[in-house]
């Protein structure tokens, strides 16, 4: 059985249906990092939210727990999204325990970096499986949700380096830049009902990968950026909910970087 089942998730077991009267945001990846700090906004802005998280179950617990502190009806939901079977029946246990799913944030994301001459096959394909196809499969398992509320938004978390490459990243680049084009296809398919798709492309942000970071080699960057920092994941997050918002409904099929400027 996958580990990704969602019915049989922790968190999720034997939860009782509820009456939604607020809308329901998705965000995949939404246990830790750039994605938590996407849920939290979006449950700040009166979202209830699904997370959907590949298999740290305390993280996942920790950002409920945030989640209804700030007032929202929260739930997480284990799911491994390059697999197409148990991202579907993920997507059918979030529309039958939570309601019908306004918003759609896909975030999940994985790195295996090498250079392209030591790059193993498995390594280019198990990134595009999870950044590209997983976005692939949430969107479809939601897309009948989405296409049923009043103005549906998707928005998808792509990179600059999907814009610009970068060496050492052939496979990461390739999934990001993937996805722009999965999000203008998608915006151009779902205009004629409403629901907007839309990409947000953020630059160096300040991340667990980042703090790791050499004191040197975090100045080097920082140096790069006309803004003189690297974002934070709350930078990226107020992207999101703008996009995510009624106020966005006349943007679609966009990329927004979120860089300090380093890509103008």
């Amino acid at each position: 059985m996958s580990q990704s089942s969602a019915s049989q998730s922790p968190e999720s077991a034997g939860a009782e249906p509820f009456q939604q009267e607020r809308r329901l945001a998705v965000v995949t990846g939404g246990s830790r990092g750039i994605g938590r700090a996407i849920a939290e906004r979006l449950a700040g802005d009166g979202m209830d939210v699904a997370i959907v998280y590949a298999g740290n179950e305390d993280a996942a617990h920790q950002a409920v727990d945030a989640l209804k502190a700030i007032g929202a009806q929260a739930q997480a939901f284990r799911c491994d999204v390059a697999d197409a079977d148990a991202a579907t029946a993920t997507c059918k246990a979030i529309t039958a325990e939570m309601g019908p799913v306004s918003v759609l944030v896909n975030d999940a994301g994985i790195t295996r970096d090498t250079l392209l001459m030591r790059m193993s096959e498995q390594d280019f394909d198990q990134v595009l499986d999870v950044n590209l196809k997983g976005a692939f499969h949430m969107i479809k398992g939601l897309s009948r949700s989405l296409l049923r509320a009043h103005g549906g938004r998707i928005v998808n978390v792509s990179s600059i380096v999907g814009l610009m490459g970068n060496a050492g990243q052939a496979n990461y680049a390739a999934s990001k830049a993937g996805l722009i084009g999965l999000t203008k296809s998608v915006a151009r398919e779902f205009a004629s009902r409403g629901v907007t798709c839309n990409a947000v492309a953020p630059g160096f942000i300040q991340t667990a990968m980042t703090d790791a970071l050499a004191p040197e080699v975090r100045a080097a960057y920082e140096r790069q950026i006309p803004l003189g920092r690297l974002g934070t994941p709350e930078d990226v997050a107020g992207v999101v909910s703008f996009l995510a918002s009624p106020a966005a409904a006349y943007v679609t099929g966009e990329v927004i970087r979120v860089d300090g400027g380093i890509r103008m």
